[in-house]
């Protein structure tokens, strides 16, 4: 049987390689996978370590609710009893030097309630009287993918934009709204801009189209969201291999012809079928010999780099214990934290066992700040903790404190972003037996990788076990499968 097995490889141990290596478990015993992943752990940025004696994330900490892609994994890997709700979700933003309630019924920062957006204070008079313009303006042409700051400013103002949208969106990307794509990280207001004029009136739709019984936006995991690549990995049973670093990837008449591991001593791992779960430089490298389109695309990506710091302090050293999940900082407001989470607030089980303790994260650096993060971790610590003491009126030492890098973590969605990413999975899909999967590509969040991660393994299952020929070499599959269930 071993023989008749195909070996697929996952090239990235990623949540998106890992979600694809458990997927490809509908093979049976028909398929064999490896993972390589070129650092000492799987799980990229999804990672949880211990400060002040409990265990907090140091990448996401959360996971989208309402999409099933990553409870539904969670569950299917024995984590279904350790997914958790928060305990708040109400946020502010810090602005015009006040922290102000975000307002009910925004989409994505694009106000749908005019009285809620008045009364959380966040937009000046003036930026007020601005926004009702947009329902008596003529219609912005939004034929094309535009940036999201384009169509915002000409439908609601500068302030809307400076204040509500760039800090959300900088929470998710870390990026600019200036070059982010419109069609790409706000796709539901993208297509109604096609034909309604107004974009308050899009927003009203879109928000009355949640059902009253939601729930939260968010999920998580008892021991955190980095407890969830080691239990994908071991369910996958494929043979997870860290600390082996992918040097090329080529074409043979069989399928892929993989070279790892240091040049002095090189290994060559042959396998029917691949798949690249890594971030868009590491697999344009890969892809540029027998793959150039792609890879010509690949090379057009641009991430940015953020640091997240995790203080531990006495409750004692609150004066007002907070009571929201956290608040972001618009850009114009010119501080170098962009965002606070209060972890143990939004997720109460995480200080279950220390009552007396505070947790929070000072989310540092967006696209462009790459200065702010050459400062060694005393630096960022004394900015978060000078954050704290000023917004929050914390006073005293924190009990324990952590930084944590994640250099190029965030891919950028910028305009044209989807034409991008279909002319690359044009290309991958003239190779058989060839598949990309991650961030890069359907979304940065949990759920949109697993998504990502399961669309390239059900390509892979349907080309090595449905007898499909190699392009190129008309060399044909001589395994002759049933099919399977995908």
């Amino acid at each position: 049987m071993e023989a008749n097995r195909r070996h697929v490889v996952v090239v990235g141990g990623g949540i998106a390689g890992l979600a694809a290596a458990w997927f490809l478990r509908q093979g049976g015993d028909r398929v064999r996978v490896t993972v390589l992943e070129g650092s000492d752990r799987v799980g990229g940025k999804l990672r949880a370590s211990e400060i002040a004696g409990v265990t907090v994330d140091e990448g996401a900490e959360a996971m989208i609710a309402r999409r099933p892609e990553g409870k539904d994994l969670a569950a299917q890997v024995g984590l279904g009893d350790d997914l958790v709700l928060p305990g708040t979700t109400s946020a502010s933003v810090l602005s015009r030097g006040a922290l102000r309630p975000m307002p009910q019924g925004q989409v994505m920062g694009v106000p749908s309630d005019l009285m809620a957006l008045v009364k959380s204070g966040i937009l000046s008079p003036a930026g007020l009287a601005r926004v009702p313009l947009d329902r008596i303006l003529p219609a912005t042409l939004v034929n094309t993918d535009v940036s999201v700051a384009a169509y915002i400013r000409a439908r609601l103002g500068g302030e809307v934009l400076d204040r509500l949208i760039e800090p959300l969106l900088g929470g998710v990307y870390a990026g600019r709204a200036d070059r982010l794509s419109l069609d790409a990280t706000m796709p539901r207001v993208a297509a109604a801009a096609r034909s309604e004029r107004s974009l308050l009136a899009i927003a009203g739709e879109i928000a009355a189209e949640a059902p009253a019984d939601a729930g939260p936006v968010f999920t998580s995991l008892r021991r955190g969201m980095g407890s969830l690549p080691d239990a994908v990995a071991a369910a996958s049973g494929a043979e997870i291999r860290t600390g082996t670093m992918v040097r090329e990837l080529r074409r043979t008449q069989e399928g892929w012809r993989l070279v790892v591991g240091p040049a002095r001593e090189p290994e060559v791992i042959e396998a029917d079928a691949v798949i690249v779960a890594v971030p868009a430089t590491p697999a344009r490298r890969l892809l540029a010999p027998d793959v150039p389109k792609a890879a010509a695309e690949l090379g057009r990506f641009d991430y940015a780099s953020m640091a997240v710091v995790t203080l531990a302090y006495p409750r004692s050293a609150f004066s007002e214990a907070p009571q929201a999940s956290g608040y972001l900082v618009p850009p114009v407001e010119g501080r170098p934290v962009k965002g606070a989470t209060f972890s143990s607030i939004k997720w109460p089980h995480i200080t279950a066992d220390h009552p007396d303790l505070v947790v929070l994260r000072c989310s540092i650096g967006r696209l462009g700040e790459e200065g702010l993060l050459q400062r060694d971790d005393s630096e960022l610590i004394n900015l978060a903790m000078d954050e704290m003491g000023e917004i929050m009126g914390v006073r005293g030492l924190p009990r324990d404190r952590r930084v944590t890098r994640w250099g190029g973590g965030l891919p950028q969605y910028d305009v044209g972003h989807l034409d991008r990413v279909a002319r690359i999975r044009a290309a991958v899909a003239q190779e058989p037996g060839l598949a990309v999967c991650g961030a890069a590509y359907d979304g940065v969040g949990v759920p949109a990788c697993i998504s990502t991660g399961r669309t390239a393994a059900t390509r892979i299952l349907d080309h090595v076990l449905r007898g499909r020929e190699w392009r190129g070499n008309n060399v044909s599959n001589v395994h002759s499968v049933g099919g399977v269930g995908l």
